[in-house]
């Protein structure tokens, strides 16, 4: 199973606040700039790389003078404002030293909730990738509530691997990766090399939460990997200590712990899209429209023929050929309304026509599902 990891193409990386402060103590940059180096190999390897970064809070801490994580919220927030600072600088400043650009990317789980900023978040991020920037992603801990903060970025990189249909997710820790106990009161305990993410056994031996510093614990990041196993995301839970560690993983090195997923993540994503969600619309398409889905090709606004209902932008729809049979379903990228004044056109034409452009696609093909065809 760990070609899996050799394989992917497309990787989501997550390293702890333990790593990213050294316990606390302050932005660990010598690990930082190790991490850099070792995705900056990765990307000469033409390999597309998301970084999920805890470290705001435990940095902002450190700049206070807090030894210990406060409980309130309104304090935790203080503390990410100030930290997020430091913490966006370091990584602009190491990974420039390898020839990368860095992005800024701070969600809240109301992000990845509502269809519309789940669309621009994805956008952003592909295009992005495109421009070969590494994102740098973080949870927006100045504005989060309890009703919409994720609880611990381990949760983070299993959306963004989900959103992104990633490959893989790497969940760089303190740990070598999950034992069938915990090996600080068990010594027994063994390292648990690879098996399926969604087998119950693993969050029984991952019981127990995180360190003062950090939210998390095993047992979220035995839930991200169940949850990044859902869009057919493979998750590697390794050492962020390990020398070289993303390189040799990357090699299909057996570190950590390999939790894979059942599926393929487009095999995933379209079962998700074909079984999961309800239709708000649909539109109708000429024969080359349904010519290029075939192909695997985005719906363009050029073959569509008609609009039925009324949608927003993010909403599921039915795409139709020229007999009125559904023939796919898909994420719409405009609203109907956007739609009908654009449909016939070519996408250079949008702009002219709405004044402003979202996507060149009414419908990309990986947000949508051959149903009919």
């Amino acid at each position: 199973m760990r070609e899996q990891i050799r394989e992917a193409h497309r990787l989501v990386i997550k390293v702890g606040s333990a790593l990213v402060t050294d316990n606390g103590r302050g932005l660990a940059l010598g690990a930082l700039e190790e991490w850099a180096r070792q995705i900056a190999a990765l990307r000469r390897e033409k390999r597309q790389i998301m970084l999920v970064s805890s470290g705001a809070i435990a940095a902002g801490m450190k700049s206070l003078g807090w030894t210990t994580r406060p409980s309130e919220t309104h304090a935790l927030q203080a503390a990410a404002a100030v930290g997020q600072m430091g913490l966006a600088q370091a990584y602009e400043e190491i990974f420039s030293k390898y020839g990368l650009r860095t992005a800024q990317l701070l969600l809240t789980h109301e992000d990845l909730t509502d269809r519309t900023r789940y669309l621009n978040a994805r956008t952003t991020l592909a295009t992005l990738l495109d421009l070969g920037v590494i994102p740098i992603i973080n949870e927006n801990d100045t504005v989060v509530t309890d009703e919409i903060k994720f609880g611990d970025n381990d949760t983070l990189g299993a959306l963004v691997a989900n959103l992104m249909v990633a490959d893989a997710l790497i969940i760089l820790t303190d740990q070598k990766g999950l034992y069938t106990a915990d090996p600080r009161q068990d010594p027994n305990a063994t390292l648990v090399a690879e098996g399926q993410a969604e087998d119950p056994a693993f969050e029984a031996m991952a019981g127990g939460a995180g360190s003062g510093i950090s939210r998390g614990g095993m047992i979220t990041k035995i839930r991200a990997a169940q949850r990044a196993a859902r869009s057919g995301a493979h998750t590697c839970i390794a050492s962020g200590r390990e020398p070289e560690v993303l390189l040799r993983l990357a090699k299909g090195e057996a570190l950590g712990t390999l939790l894979y997923a059942s599926h393929s993540p487009l095999a995933a994503r379209k079962q998700w899209l074909a079984d999961h969600l309800r239709l708000a619309g649909s539109l109708q398409l000429d024969a080359g429209a349904v010519r290029a889905l075939e192909s695997g090709r985005s719906l363009l606004p050029v073959g569509v023929t008609g609009v039925e209902g009324e949608f927003l932008r993010g909403e599921v729809v039915a795409l139709l050929g020229p007999d009125g049979q559904v023939r796919a379903r898909g994420l719409a990228n405009y609203a109907s309304h956007e739609i009908a004044r654009i449909a016939g056109h070519a996408s250079h034409e949008i702009d002219s026509i709405l004044g402003y452009v979202d996507e060149p696609e009414l419908v990309h093909h990986d947000n949508l599902v051959l149903t009919g065809i």
